[in-house]
């Protein structure tokens, strides 16, 4: 029997925007163990589900879709973006950390 996760990927470090971080993801876990071909070095597998990786509108229809195929899932929820305010002025407030030879005139 397959396990699934399923989450919303954060953005990578390469991103400024949040782009493609708003579609769900479904992603099968190893059933088989990896093993490494002795001639060449590469890692295989005889699990071809772990190269799957489906895309969903929302969380709702990632979960219907592993209750009509029978696939065992956990659901892991995004972690909320903490923002703040700030505004170009607070970096010279007199809270902020300056150089030497910085002083105010």
């Amino acid at each position: 029997m397959s396990k699934a996760v399923i989450y919303q990927p954060a953005k990578s470090a390469m991103q400024s925007g949040r782009g493609n971080t708003k579609k769900w993801v479904v992603e099968f876990d190893n059933v088989s163990p990896r093993r490494v071909e002795p001639l060449m070095g590469w890692t295989g597998s005889d699990d071809t589900n772990q190269q799957v990786r489906m895309r969903f509108d929302d969380c709702e229809k990632a979960v219907a879709y592993c209750e009509k195929h029978g696939i065992d899932y956990s659901v892991k929820q995004p972690h909320k973006r903490k923002f703040r305010v700030k505004s170009y002025s607070d970096n010279f407030g007199p809270t902020t950390v300056r150089g030497p030879g910085t002083d105010p005139i």
